[in-house]
């Protein structure tokens, strides 16, 4: 079955006639176009509106929908009201979590007779079971984000700055064949890898420093997320318990990973872990998220994850321990959830690696 007809399906159990997509990862998701616009989905006929930037791009990307050009002077969202009124369709889905407040008073002054029914989720819950060629593709990314790691490695010295690395890492991985970064990498160093999504910065490395690497390519749109901590010389005793605490929550916690667990089930494996090693306080955020053509997808694994893991998903086990002014670690790993357990696509060093 063709994902819009997965998503005809559930248009239909909610009532609603035809759906506006907004969010661009639906877009491309449901019709291959990667350019900007709308995409209308109605029980018999598709669209996409886009403008003449992207027209000929839409021709190419988006078979079987048709392609429609806005004017100029002329949103989307009047060219999709005419459509919809055309079609005589009553009960309209929008996307309301990527609708600006704008274009939700624009959809409703132009929908007056027509119902508009916010929805939330009913793509994204398609998108977070990969199908095999979606898999095959979030393999590609990993691939080059592991040859990425093993290449930055020699630059992680004393001397280069946080900006540097980051510089190196990231031009590395366009070489490889990644379309850019899958988000904006985290790379901080010293103390400041107490900041859990830390930006890099100036700041010039130095012997006895923790140095974590939380990045991630993209290919064909699918995104590869991992994070890796080394230090610069040999690590204290009190670096040595933060990372062999985290290393250990981590390790655990995949080990339990198996479809119809919850993410709060894998979760608390690995908090407790945690707590008992006396680093509770300090592990903040929740272990991981699903991944594919967003970094953060359905489903979570937190204390509050209650999706349950089921096989086709990919998600990350991300344990970190911060503490303010003094460092942290963080290591995390992609998984790919399987029939009888999970298959790990990260390939890089666990580990600690002393430079």
């Amino acid at each position: 079955m063709t994902r819009v007809k997965k998503l005809a399906e559930k248009l239909i159990k909610n009532n609603i006639d035809g759906f506006i997509v907004s969010k661009p990862e639906n877009q491309y998701y449901l019709s291959g176009f990667s350019g900007e616009g709308l995409t209308i989905i109605t029980g018999n006929k598709n669209y996409v509106i886009t403008d003449s930037r992207y027209t000929e791009q839409a021709k190419d990307e988006a078979s079987g929908f048709e392609i429609i050009e806005t004017k100029a002077g002329f949103s989307p969202f009047s060219i999709s009201f005419k459509i919809i009124k055309e079609l005589g369709l009553r009960m309209i889905g929008v996307e309301s979590h990527s609708l600006t407040v704008k274009e939700y008073d624009e959809l409703t002054e132009s929908f007056k007779d027509i119902n508009l029914i916010k929805t939330e989720g009913l793509i994204e819950q398609l998108r977070a079971i990969k199908d095999m060629h979606e898999i095959s593709l979030i393999k590609s990314a990993q691939k080059i984000t592991d040859k990425a790691f093993e290449y930055i490695l020699d630059f992680i010295k004393p001397g280069v700055s946080e900006l540097e690395l980051a510089a190196e890492l990231e031009y590395f991985m366009k070489k490889s064949g990644s379309q850019g970064t899958a988000f904006h990498t985290i790379l901080v160093s010293g103390s400041r890898t107490s900041l859990p999504h830390g930006i890099p910065s100036k700041r010039v490395l130095q012997a006895g420093d923790l140095v974590t690497i939380d990045f991630g390519a993209r290919f064909s749109g699918y995104c590869s997320d991992m994070t890796r901590t080394v230090i610069i010389g040999k690590p204290s005793e009190k670096q040595l318990s933060i990372y062999n605490t985290v290393l250990g929550a981590q390790v655990k916690a995949i080990e339990h990973v198996k479809p119809g667990l919850t993410g709060k089930d894998i979760d608390g494996v690995a908090r407790k872990f945690i707590q008992e090693e006396g680093f509770g306080d300090y592990f903040g955020h929740g272990l991981g998220h699903g991944v594919g053509l967003e970094i953060h997808e359905v489903p979570k694994l937190s204390p509050k994850g209650e999706n349950k893991l089921l096989p086709g998903m990919i998600v990350t086990i991300e344990p970190g321990i911060y503490i303010e002014n003094f460092g942290g670690v963080r290591i995390e790993d992609m998984l790919v959830i399987t029939e009888n357990g999970f298959e790990n696509l990260t390939k890089s060093e666990k580990q600690l690696i002393c430079l």
